[in-house]
């Protein structure tokens, strides 16, 4: 019986072996049609999204994407997500967690240029506290498109404790497409389910206005 698995086993390795190299082989072939005057299409092709995404990154950087910034009136945030496509806003109040949460957002400003990334601070901000609901700091906003499409409230999604990762609080802001794990690729995971600021618990690492 054993004998006869592996049998079974080493012929749908073979099946699927033989697939690939077929696979591979039809690309070859494909590649082997082109002539001069494709290949010269493809590299313009090529040419013209490279020039695309340098004036995409011009323009970003022009809109203060790669940085992470501190603004200090309301008028300024509408004017910012007025302006971007996809804005992380923090806010804060000068305490041990929201620090956290700076250390982490400077980190992914730099790495995620296809953003913009900012923090205000909740308790000279009233009207805009109050409009967006947020009760607990800290709060990241992750706006698309004008609009505020998720939250991350205090640490709760993060494990519950201030010792997340980077990394960890990149994949929860690309779970919510507010950024790209490679820019502007193709790659955009499915978006998490939105939380509503004011059913948010207060949880380690986090206080609550």
């Amino acid at each position: 019986m054993e004998h006869k698995v592996q049998e079974i086993l080493e012929q749908q390795v073979l099946t699927v072996a033989k697939a690939v190299e077929e696979k591979i082989d039809d690309e070859i072939a494909a590649l082997e049609k082109l002539d001069l005057d494709d290949i010269e299409v493809l590299r313009e092709r090529r040419l013209q999204q490279m020039k695309k995404m340098a004036e995409k990154r011009s323009r970003w950087i022009n809109l203060g994407h790669g940085d992470y910034t501190e603004i200090f009136s309301e008028k300024d945030f509408f004017s910012i997500v007025k302006a971007s496509d996809r804005v992380v806003c923090h806010f804060y109040r000068e305490n041990w967690p929201c620090k956290v949460v700076d250390k982490h957002l400077s980190i992914l400003a730099k790495q995620h240029i296809e953003t913009r990334f900012i923090k205000i601070q909740a308790e000279k901000s009233p009207f805009l506290a109050e409009k967006l609901k947020i009760v607990i700091l800290p709060t990241i906003a992750l706006i698309k498109n004008a609009k505020v499409d998720d939250y991350v409230v205090g640490f709760d999604e993060l494990g519950g404790t201030d010792d997340f990762t980077t990394e960890e609080l990149e994949e929860r802001l690309a779970k919510a497409q507010v950024i790209f794990f490679e820019g502007e690729s193709s790659m955009k995971p499915s978006k998490a389910p939105t939380r509503n600021v004011r059913h948010g618990s207060n949880s380690n690492g986090s206080d609550s206005d």
